[in-house]
């Protein structure tokens, strides 16, 4: 069955999201994000695409852009191939990294075009990450009145205020508003931390990894499948902070579903 044809915007600006295949990781750290970022600059100023704001989570990332000299099909292209290919280097995987298709959709007015910013920004908020839109580490919010890097900040300030410092003011006071606002995806990841995960093994009497490693495998296993309960954890992060094989987590609990009388 051939394909929809993606809407064509008449601003030419986009509401892009870049989802890992299979809701996987797509950042594995700080250097990951780093370079998807420089990634990022680096096709811009080659093309010259506008970009007005990202956010960068952890299996998805939220992107507004405005085509100039190539499609947003090539240029999301050009940035997630490049990346993409840095990433099974360092990771020595093969194969596809995000969804075949990137989703999207248009932006064609000054209220749609707040709007989306604002959802992009809040994407870490919404998801429990931070306590405030303006904690983010891995958004454009605050380049938009600190410094700004890679993102263009004079259009989305103008709509404010012609007036630089008006125009941050009112920009923080609707970055910061609480809304039910729905774009491309508004089922946002809930993630727990890993200082979470620590608390609950304290909780289970496991004030050290080094316990849970040193267990005989039925207790190990029994601690670790009410680990896997626990909402939002991931079986990598598990075996970051418990120092246990993805593969044996993987099968813990596999075998209990088949044992229940």
């Amino acid at each position: 069955m051939p394909r929809i044809a993606r809407k064509k915007s008449r601003s030419g600006i986009y509401h892009v999201m870049l989802r890992g295949v299979n809701k996987q990781m797509i950042f594995e750290d700080d250097v990951d994000r780093i370079r998807f970022l420089e990634t990022i600059k680096k096709y811009r100023d080659q093309y010259k695409y506008s970009l007005y704001g990202y956010c960068l989570m952890d299996n998805h990332v939220h992107l507004l852009l405005k085509e100039e000299a190539e499609s947003v099909s090539e240029s999301v292209k050009r940035i997630s191939s490049s990346y993409v290919y840095w990433y099974n280097i360092k990771y020595d995987r093969y194969g596809h990294l995000f969804q075949d298709r990137f989703k999207s959709e248009v932006v064609e007015s000054i209220i749609s075009f707040l709007k989306v910013l604002r959802y992009i920004h809040q994407n870490p908020l919404k998801a429990g990450l931070t306590g405030s839109v303006f904690e983010s580490k891995w958004s454009s919010v605050n380049e938009y009145f600190v410094k700004s890097d890679i993102v263009d900040i004079d259009y989305g300030l103008e709509l404010f205020s012609n007036i630089r410092n008006d125009a941050i003011k009112l920009y923080k006071e609707y970055m910061g508003q609480p809304n039910d606002d729905e774009c491309l995806d508004d089922h946002v990841r809930i993630r727990v931390t890993d200082s979470e995960v620590k608390d609950y093994l304290s909780e289970m009497g496991i004030t050290h990894v080094s316990l849970l490693q040193q267990m005989d495998k039925e207790k190990r296993d029994l601690i670790l499948s009410r680990l896997k309960e626990m909402n939002g954890v991931s079986i990598r992060q598990l075996s970051r902070v418990t120092g246990v094989s993805r593969s044996v987590i993987n099968r813990v609990g596999q075998r209990d579903r088949w044992d229940v009388p």
